[in-house]
């Protein structure tokens, strides 16, 4: 016993689809219909021209040389940068202070000092030593951007000689060499 069952729904059409993308204006027609009331052409981006190909990520993106006309004096630089590095190598002062002016070759050098000092002090296998003080410095300038300073350091009767090798970088210096005799 089969029963019809009277059907509401209607048949089923299939159309084309659409194209997902509209008909490109061509942009005399597009700057035509873009003018102002006044009769002015509205203003149209054209794309810029830019040849990545010729420069690296490292030239683009890495640090970048900056002139000896845009930094500071290096004297007085070189005297206060000094005089934090050797207070992070005696394990006075934390070695995140000197990061931002110092490349990575050199931080991690004033970091391990710094670390193995802090050690020590901590131990009590040192004295109280005394803080160690900036006394002179002296500049020279080999290059464009470029500083090489010699400072005399002094810690009670010790005196200790610090070369820093100083190069301009994203508008300030940074210590790119050190050497501590």
């Amino acid at each position: 016993m089969s029963r019809t069952v009277p059907s509401h729904l209607h048949p089923v059409t299939i159309q084309p689809p659409v194209s997902h993308r509209p008909a490109a204006i061509p942009l005399a027609e597009a700057l035509r219909r873009a003018e102002d009331e006044r009769g002015h052409p509205a203003y149209v981006q054209d794309a810029l021209a830019v040849d990545l190909a010729v420069a690296s990520d490292e030239q683009v993106f890495g640090p970048q040389s900056t002139a000896r006309a845009d930094l500071p004096e290096p004297g007085p630089w070189a005297g206060q940068i000094a005089q934090a590095i050797i207070e992070v190598m005696s394990g006075l002062r934390p070695a995140p202070q000197v990061l931002r002016w110092t490349t990575p070759p050199v931080y991690a050098v004033i970091a391990r000092r710094g670390a193995l000092a802090a050690r020590r002090r901590a131990a009590g296998t040192r004295s109280a030593a005394r803080r160690a003080m900036v006394r002179t410095v002296h500049v020279s300038e080999p290059a464009d951007g470029v500083a090489e300073c010699s400072v005399v350091v002094s810690e009670g009767v010790r005196v200790r000689a610090m070369a820093l090798r100083l190069a301009g970088q994203d508008g300030r210096w940074r210590v790119e060499a050190l050497q501590i005799g």
